[in-house]
Protein backbone atom coordinates (compact mmCIF):
# COMPACT_ATOMS: atom_id res chain seq x y z
CA UNK A 1 0.00 0.00 0.00
CA UNK A 2 1.14 3.57 -0.46
CA UNK A 3 0.93 6.70 1.32
CA UNK A 4 -2.53 8.68 0.99
CA UNK A 5 -1.10 11.97 0.40
CA UNK A 6 -1.93 14.41 3.24
CA UNK A 7 -4.91 17.05 3.88
CA UNK A 8 -2.44 19.62 4.91
CA UNK A 9 -0.06 18.92 2.47
CA UNK A 10 -2.91 19.63 -0.63
CA UNK A 11 -3.89 23.11 1.20
CA UNK A 12 0.06 24.07 1.12
CA UNK A 13 0.27 23.43 -2.79
CA UNK A 14 -2.84 25.66 -3.44
CA UNK A 15 -0.94 28.39 -0.73
CA UNK A 16 2.23 27.94 -3.14
CA UNK A 17 0.07 28.33 -6.38
CA UNK A 18 -1.82 30.95 -5.47
CA UNK A 19 0.79 33.15 -3.97
CA UNK A 20 4.40 32.05 -4.61
CA UNK A 21 3.84 31.43 -8.41
CA UNK A 22 2.67 34.99 -8.88
CA UNK A 23 -0.01 34.25 -10.96
CA UNK A 24 -3.42 36.04 -11.01
CA UNK A 25 -6.12 34.00 -9.14
CA UNK A 26 -9.09 34.76 -10.91
CA UNK A 27 -6.69 33.31 -14.11
CA UNK A 28 -6.47 29.81 -13.08
CA UNK A 29 -3.27 28.55 -14.23
CA UNK A 30 -2.68 25.06 -14.48
CA UNK A 31 0.92 24.54 -12.93
CA UNK A 32 2.06 21.02 -13.04
CA UNK A 33 3.59 19.84 -9.59
CA UNK A 34 5.93 16.74 -9.36
CA UNK A 35 5.47 14.38 -6.28
CA UNK A 36 7.11 10.97 -5.33
CA UNK A 37 4.74 8.16 -5.80
CA UNK A 38 4.24 7.40 -2.56
CA UNK A 39 0.46 7.59 -2.59
CA UNK A 40 -2.87 5.62 -2.27
CA UNK A 41 -4.43 7.07 -5.06
CA UNK A 42 -3.88 7.56 -9.11
CA UNK A 43 -3.05 11.37 -10.47
CA UNK A 44 -6.78 11.64 -11.24
CA UNK A 45 -7.90 10.09 -7.56
CA UNK A 46 -5.58 13.20 -6.50
CA UNK A 47 -7.46 16.12 -8.22
CA UNK A 48 -10.21 14.85 -7.00
CA UNK A 49 -8.85 15.09 -2.99
CA UNK A 50 -7.44 18.38 -3.42
CA UNK A 51 -11.79 19.15 -4.80
CA UNK A 52 -12.64 17.66 -1.61
CA UNK A 53 -10.43 19.56 0.02
CA UNK A 54 -11.38 23.26 -2.05
CA UNK A 55 -15.04 22.04 -1.33
CA UNK A 56 -14.86 21.69 2.48
CA UNK A 57 -12.61 24.12 3.48
CA UNK A 58 -14.35 26.82 0.54
CA UNK A 59 -10.90 27.41 -0.80
CA UNK A 60 -10.58 29.31 -4.25
CA UNK A 61 -8.33 26.85 -5.66
CA UNK A 62 -6.08 27.47 -8.91
CA UNK A 63 -6.04 24.76 -11.40
CA UNK A 64 -2.75 22.38 -11.78
CA UNK A 65 -2.28 18.85 -12.41
CA UNK A 66 -0.34 16.59 -9.56
CA UNK A 67 2.49 14.23 -11.75
CA UNK A 68 3.97 10.97 -9.85
CA UNK A 69 7.15 9.83 -10.11
CA UNK A 70 9.07 6.82 -8.89
CA UNK A 71 12.25 8.22 -7.47
CA UNK A 72 13.84 11.76 -6.62
CA UNK A 73 16.38 12.23 -9.35
CA UNK A 74 13.39 11.35 -12.20
CA UNK A 75 11.51 14.01 -10.14
CA UNK A 76 14.36 16.13 -10.88
CA UNK A 77 14.76 15.15 -14.14
CA UNK A 78 11.32 16.37 -15.04
CA UNK A 79 11.91 19.56 -12.97
CA UNK A 80 15.31 20.39 -15.17
CA UNK A 81 13.94 19.50 -18.17
CA UNK A 82 10.02 21.68 -18.12
CA UNK A 83 7.64 18.77 -17.26
CA UNK A 84 6.99 20.08 -14.25
CA UNK A 85 6.98 24.00 -12.21
CA UNK A 86 7.87 22.71 -8.81
CA UNK A 87 8.42 19.15 -6.40
CA UNK A 88 7.31 18.73 -3.03
CA UNK A 89 9.60 17.42 -0.51
CA UNK A 90 10.87 17.75 3.08
CA UNK A 91 12.35 20.82 4.24
CA UNK A 92 16.07 19.14 4.97
CA UNK A 93 15.59 17.35 1.41
CA UNK A 94 14.68 20.59 0.06
CA UNK A 95 17.79 22.46 1.82
CA UNK A 96 20.06 19.60 0.76
CA UNK A 97 19.37 20.03 -3.23
CA UNK A 98 19.68 23.34 -3.09
CA UNK A 99 23.39 23.51 -0.72
CA UNK A 100 24.44 20.88 -3.61
CA UNK A 101 23.17 23.13 -6.53
CA UNK A 102 23.01 26.12 -5.07
CA UNK A 103 22.91 27.54 -8.98
CA UNK A 104 19.98 25.69 -10.13
CA UNK A 105 17.52 25.00 -7.36
CA UNK A 106 15.52 27.73 -4.79
CA UNK A 107 12.58 26.60 -2.35
CA UNK A 108 9.63 28.70 -2.49
CA UNK A 109 8.49 31.35 0.03
CA UNK A 110 5.77 30.28 1.58
CA UNK A 111 4.85 32.55 5.01
CA UNK A 112 1.06 31.71 4.98
CA UNK A 113 0.62 27.91 5.81
CA UNK A 114 3.06 25.15 7.78
CA UNK A 115 2.49 21.18 7.32
CA UNK A 116 4.62 18.62 9.15
CA UNK A 117 4.96 14.72 8.35
CA UNK A 118 6.11 12.60 11.38
CA UNK A 119 8.40 10.06 10.43
CA UNK A 120 8.72 6.69 12.44
CA UNK A 121 9.45 2.87 11.73
CA UNK A 122 6.68 0.17 10.56
CA UNK A 123 6.69 -3.15 11.52
CA UNK A 124 4.20 -6.39 11.35
CA UNK A 125 1.38 -5.98 13.95
CA UNK A 126 2.46 -9.25 15.53
CA UNK A 127 5.34 -8.04 16.11
CA UNK A 128 4.67 -7.42 19.76
CA UNK A 129 7.92 -7.40 21.07
CA UNK A 130 9.80 -5.47 18.09
CA UNK A 131 7.39 -2.61 18.39
CA UNK A 132 8.28 -2.21 21.90
CA UNK A 133 11.96 -2.57 21.62
CA UNK A 134 12.06 -0.09 18.48
CA UNK A 135 9.10 2.38 20.81
CA UNK A 136 12.18 2.23 24.06
CA UNK A 137 14.54 2.55 21.60
CA UNK A 138 13.15 6.06 20.08
CA UNK A 139 12.33 6.96 23.67
CA UNK A 140 15.54 6.20 25.01
CA UNK A 141 17.61 8.27 22.33
CA UNK A 142 15.38 11.06 22.39
CA UNK A 143 15.69 11.46 26.21
CA UNK A 144 20.02 11.08 26.45
CA UNK A 145 20.26 13.78 23.66
CA UNK A 146 21.42 10.84 21.07
CA UNK A 147 18.22 11.99 18.76
CA UNK A 148 19.28 15.58 19.09
CA UNK A 149 23.16 14.93 18.24
CA UNK A 150 22.52 12.34 15.15
CA UNK A 151 19.95 14.94 13.49
CA UNK A 152 22.51 17.61 14.10
CA UNK A 153 25.54 15.38 12.68
CA UNK A 154 23.75 13.90 9.53
CA UNK A 155 20.76 16.52 8.72
CA UNK A 156 21.41 19.98 9.97
CA UNK A 157 25.32 20.10 9.90
CA UNK A 158 25.25 18.35 6.15
CA UNK A 159 24.64 21.39 4.17
CA UNK A 160 26.65 20.99 1.23
CA UNK A 161 28.79 18.34 1.79
CA UNK A 162 28.03 14.48 1.81
CA UNK A 163 26.58 13.24 5.64
CA UNK A 164 29.66 11.43 6.79
CA UNK A 165 30.06 7.72 6.54
CA UNK A 166 28.26 5.08 9.36
CA UNK A 167 30.25 2.00 10.78
CA UNK A 168 27.33 -0.44 11.32
CA UNK A 169 28.18 -2.54 14.70
CA UNK A 170 28.70 -6.58 14.28
CA UNK A 171 27.13 -8.56 17.05
CA UNK A 172 28.88 -12.08 17.16
CA UNK A 173 26.04 -14.78 17.42
CA UNK A 174 23.67 -12.54 17.32
CA UNK A 175 20.16 -11.97 15.74
CA UNK A 176 20.13 -10.11 12.65
CA UNK A 177 17.34 -7.16 11.87
CA UNK A 178 16.33 -6.64 8.17
CA UNK A 179 15.64 -3.08 7.44
CA UNK A 180 15.20 -1.29 4.23
CA UNK A 181 16.62 2.27 2.89
CA UNK A 182 15.82 3.39 -0.37
CA UNK A 183 18.89 5.49 -1.22
CA UNK A 184 16.30 8.82 -2.56
CA UNK A 185 15.53 10.95 0.52
CA UNK A 186 19.04 13.00 1.19
CA UNK A 187 20.11 13.45 3.67
CA UNK A 188 17.95 11.30 5.73
CA UNK A 189 18.22 8.43 3.08
CA UNK A 190 20.92 8.18 0.26
CA UNK A 191 23.05 6.15 -1.56
CA UNK A 192 27.05 7.02 -1.58
CA UNK A 193 28.77 6.86 -4.80
CA UNK A 194 29.85 3.48 -3.60
CA UNK A 195 26.59 1.94 -3.47
CA UNK A 196 26.39 2.28 -0.02
CA UNK A 197 23.72 3.41 2.14
CA UNK A 198 24.27 6.65 4.24
CA UNK A 199 22.48 9.32 6.20
CA UNK A 200 20.36 9.97 8.91
CA UNK A 201 18.42 6.79 8.71
CA UNK A 202 21.28 4.66 8.53
CA UNK A 203 22.94 6.25 11.54
CA UNK A 204 19.81 5.70 13.45
CA UNK A 205 19.68 2.30 12.31
CA UNK A 206 23.31 1.82 13.69
CA UNK A 207 22.39 2.96 17.01
CA UNK A 208 19.71 0.62 17.09
CA UNK A 209 21.74 -2.15 16.39
CA UNK A 210 24.13 -1.09 19.04
CA UNK A 211 20.79 -0.68 21.93
CA UNK A 212 18.88 -3.52 20.88
CA UNK A 213 22.32 -5.88 20.67
CA UNK A 214 20.84 -7.28 17.39
CA UNK A 215 22.63 -6.90 13.87
CA UNK A 216 21.49 -5.29 11.05
CA UNK A 217 21.50 -6.03 7.39
CA UNK A 218 20.60 -2.92 5.29
CA UNK A 219 18.59 -4.21 2.32
CA UNK A 220 18.19 -1.47 -1.15
CA UNK A 221 14.29 -1.71 -1.96
CA UNK A 222 12.39 0.58 -4.08
CA UNK A 223 9.91 3.46 -2.11
CA UNK A 224 6.73 1.62 -3.41
CA UNK A 225 7.98 -1.57 -2.59
CA UNK A 226 8.49 -1.26 1.25
CA UNK A 227 5.31 -2.16 2.46
CA UNK A 228 4.68 -5.25 0.32
CA UNK A 229 8.30 -6.39 1.61
CA UNK A 230 7.59 -5.99 5.04
CA UNK A 231 3.92 -7.62 5.20
CA UNK A 232 5.71 -10.58 3.21
CA UNK A 233 8.48 -11.11 5.85
CA UNK A 234 11.15 -10.33 3.48
CA UNK A 235 12.23 -7.41 6.24
CA UNK A 236 11.78 -6.83 9.73
CA UNK A 237 11.65 -2.75 9.58
CA UNK A 238 11.01 -0.10 6.89
CA UNK A 239 10.60 3.88 7.59
CA UNK A 240 7.60 5.30 7.10
CA UNK A 241 5.88 8.93 7.80
CA UNK A 242 2.68 9.83 9.30
CA UNK A 243 0.87 12.30 7.82
CA UNK A 244 -1.78 14.80 9.83
CA UNK A 245 -5.06 13.75 10.40
CA UNK A 246 -7.88 15.91 9.63
CA UNK A 247 -11.98 14.82 9.55
CA UNK A 248 -11.41 14.13 5.57
CA UNK A 249 -8.09 11.86 6.40
CA UNK A 250 -8.53 9.45 9.17
CA UNK A 251 -5.91 8.15 11.59
CA UNK A 252 -5.10 4.85 9.66
CA UNK A 253 -4.83 6.43 6.16
CA UNK A 254 -1.40 6.20 5.70
CA UNK A 255 -0.67 2.95 7.72
CA UNK A 256 0.07 0.18 5.62
CA UNK A 257 -2.48 -3.13 5.97
CA UNK A 258 -1.26 -5.99 8.60
CA UNK A 259 1.28 -3.13 9.99
CA UNK A 260 2.29 -1.16 13.10
CA UNK A 261 4.15 2.10 13.64
CA UNK A 262 6.48 3.09 15.91
CA UNK A 263 7.02 6.43 17.83
CA UNK A 264 8.05 9.16 15.62
CA UNK A 265 11.61 10.12 15.66
CA UNK A 266 11.79 12.42 13.22
CA UNK A 267 9.11 15.70 11.92
CA UNK A 268 9.85 17.46 8.66
CA UNK A 269 8.11 20.23 7.06
CA UNK A 270 6.79 20.19 3.75
CA UNK A 271 8.36 22.72 1.08
CA UNK A 272 8.67 23.10 -2.82
CA UNK A 273 11.43 23.41 -5.42
CA UNK A 274 11.62 25.31 -8.56
CA UNK A 275 14.42 26.12 -10.61
CA UNK A 276 16.41 29.34 -9.45
CA UNK A 277 15.08 31.88 -12.04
Amino acid sequence: MKKIFSIFSALMIVSLILTGCGENKSASPTVKIGMLRHLNASEEEFNNLIKKVSDTFSLNMTSYNPVFYDSLNSMLLALDSGEIKVISTYDCVARYLVAHNPNKYEIMKDDTLEFIDAFCFAMREDDTQLKNDVDNFINEIRMDGTLERLTKEYITDVKDKEPPPVNMPHIDGAETLKIAVTGDLPPLDLMLADGKPAGFNTALIAELSKRLNKNVEIISIDSAARASALTSGRLNLIFWAIVPVSEIIPANADKPAGTELSTPYYRARIVHVKLKE
